[in-house]
């Protein structure tokens, strides 16, 4: 148990600092650019685990039997979201990103009551996600003219990471997240080496910017994802998705740290909408209220 936690905080310190070196990353690199370091270092990072994981032999014939919707996943939930995230950072802070960020799961519960009846929510915890949706339009509708378009950006990244999961979990479901994640991210960054190459600086943009690629690349994107793939194939799914609500709150606090943002009562508004819309979602209310029954009705026994 203690294991698991260690990796859940590990997870979401690692995701966290992603809006922070990408915000540091936009100061001298277009986001095309930026994105095809960290896409690709992530595929060249997943393909060296590999054969240690699922081996080559898997993994080809994984990828052979499933192309079609490894595809759109690595479109739907790699190459959009990425290149919004990005580009919405060259207008907001890094720790609106990542309060925007967490409604993933807001928008996955709309897209599943209107497309994906397998995975359907509905009564409090559908109540739960409009809540949170109210957050996000909080946060949205807040921003200064000049940053609205950023902040919708951002929104959209949320929505494909939606879409993107249900599809994973509709089509994908055999297949492993390595596979996925791997295919994902090389597919994405072939997409975008044209854009990526056009838009590369002419001089060399300075240390912080490049090292800020290497770190998103390596530890955040693909180091991240050995230890979300743990989590998931051990204490599961469920347990792995609470790394939606560190996040945040770690982003907002590595920006202001190492950026010096500063956020005013809408922003923690809408955070408090968010998080709380998705623990009434995801039922994380409900489970915690159930194990304090348990728990009590052991004692008295």
């Amino acid at each position: 148990m203690r294991r698991n936690l260690v990796m859940l905080v590990a997870l979401a310190l690692l995701w966290g600092a992603s809006f922070t070196f990408i915000k540091i990353a936009d100061r001298n690199l277009a986001p095309a650019t930026l994105i095809l370091g960290r896409l690709g270092l992530a595929a060249l990072t997943l393909a060296l685990i590999v054969p240690f994981t699922v081996g080559w032999n898997e993994a080809l014939a994984a990828t052979k039997a499933n192309w079609r919707w490894l595809v759109v996943v690595a479109l739907v939930n790699t190459a959009a979201p990425f290149w919004l995230l990005a580009w919405g950072e060259t207008r907001i802070a890094s720790g609106l990103a990542s309060i925007i960020q967490g409604a993933v799961p807001i928008f996955n519960a709309l897209f599943a009551f209107a497309f994906f009846r397998e995975v359907r929510v509905t009564g409090m915890r559908l109540l739960g996600f409009a809540l949170g949706f109210v957050g996000v339009a909080l946060i949205v509708g807040g921003q200064h003219s000049g940053k609205v378009l950023g902040a919708l950006a951002v929104v959209g990244m949320a929505l494909c990471y939606a879409v993107g999961g249900l599809l994973m979990g509709r089509h994908l479901r055999g297949v492993s997240p390595i596979v996925i994640a791997l295919t994902s991210t090389s597919i994405a960054a072939a997409v975008d080496l044209p854009a990526g190459i056009v838009q590369a600086p002419h001089a060399w943009p300075g240390w912080q910017p490049v090292a800020s690629v290497v770190v998103l690349g390596v530890p955040l994107l693909g180091f991240a994802y050995l230890l979300f793939f743990a989590l998931i194939t051990g204490p599961g799914a469920a347990y792995a998705s609470l790394v939606t609500y560190l996040i945040p709150p770690i982003a907002l606090a590595y920006g202001s740290i190492f950026l010096g943002e500063r956020f005013g009562a809408l922003a923690f508004g809408g955070l408090v909408l968010i998080l709380g819309g998705v623990a009434l979602g995801t039922g994380a209310v409900a489970l915690a209220s159930l194990r304090g029954r348990r728990a009590e009705a052991r004692e008295a026994a």
